[in-house]
């Protein structure tokens, strides 16, 4: 049955382009391993950085196996608290994943639906949606994400805040990534709308809707899913970003960026080791989904097709 569908992917052109493409196969098989072992922290991780259990501060500090004073329990070595570097990252990459997958999905949904109407209906709507877009595309990131995070925490309670700290960062990072989608959604729009398929469903009496989210939608998803996926690595360095500098998630659901923070703090002392891993961790996971989006780029594009 695996065989078989794989078999029928290959025969695709998406699946020749990519089982012809290295780039492609080694960058998706480094997300989905760590993608995998991120959803499965709890059976691939040793140690569970979380339980109070598995934690002592007698190991607080061990340099990896290879060093002087190793331990084979800790091939990566272990942070200020004792936790195990390995299941940390681990761990930290499933928060530093949740909050990217969810953003972008945030941000797809809402610049979709804008840039698909924007395009159809045009008029006032497509100038005041579109100057919008213009407005915040000079705003980087990182600020309207940190202007977010500013207006929520005056609004909030801290003890509230500490507990709703994701779901801030989830609207944050999506509520400044929607304008790429909605302007690239909006120049395919104003290709498709004048077709002759969207004519002849305008003369059957179609509505609006079903035209724009049941006919064009589906024939312009290909630069959509090409800026999802790099904006899902621009995702996690976002949110690495920011809990790094200590607006991201709290500290006792430690992510990437968070154990970065950590991490910096003893850089200069010698244990150079718990920033080191997880910066090159962050690197690894953002380059191959950045890569994988190159090669999507690539293979969508029909005008590039090779056979």
């Amino acid at each position: 049955m695996i065989l078989k569908t794989i078999n029928k992917f290959y025969d695709t052109d998406i699946g020749y382009s990519f089982f012809n493409s290295k780039i492609a196969i080694i960058s998706s098989s480094i997300f989905f391993i760590i993608f995998l072992c991120s959803l499965f922290a709890g059976i691939v991780a040793p140690y569970n950085p979380f339980d109070p259990a598995s934690v002592s501060l007698m190991d607080a500090f061990t340099p990896p196996i290879w060093s002087d004073g190793g331990s084979v329990s800790f091939f990566l070595g272990t942070d200020q608290q004792g936790r195990d570097m390995f299941s940390t990252m681990i761990y930290g990459s499933r928060i530093s994943l949740i909050v990217a997958f969810a953003s972008i999905i945030f941000a797809m949904i809402l610049g979709v639906f804008l840039g698909v109407t924007a395009g159809y209906i045009g008029g006032r709507y497509e100038i005041i949606i579109m100057r919008i877009t213009d407005v915040q595309l000079t705003i980087p990131t990182i600020l309207v994400a940190l202007l977010v995070d500013g207006i929520a925490r005056a609004i909030i309670s801290r003890s509230m805040h500490d507990e709703m700290a994701i779901y801030v960062l989830i609207f944050a990072i999506g509520i400044s990534e929607w304008p790429q989608f909605a302007r690239v959604t909006r120049a395919s729009t104003l290709v498709e709308k004048n077709k002759e398929y969207v004519s002849a469903s305008r003369i059957i009496g179609l509505s609006n809707i079903i035209i724009m989210f049941k006919h064009i939608l589906p024939n312009i998803l290909r630069p959509i899913l090409v800026i999802g996926t790099i904006g899902l690595a621009l995702a996690i360095i976002t949110e690495s970003t920011l809990s790094f500098l200590r607006v991201g998630v709290p500290p006792t659901t430690p992510s990437l960026g968070t154990l970065i923070r950590f991490g910096n703090n003893f850089l200069f002392s010698g244990e150079w080791w718990i920033t080191f891993f997880p910066a090159i961790f962050l690197v690894v996971l953002a380059l191959s989904i950045n890569l994988l989006g190159d090669w999507m780029r690539d293979a969508l594009n029909p005008k590039l097709k090779k056979r």
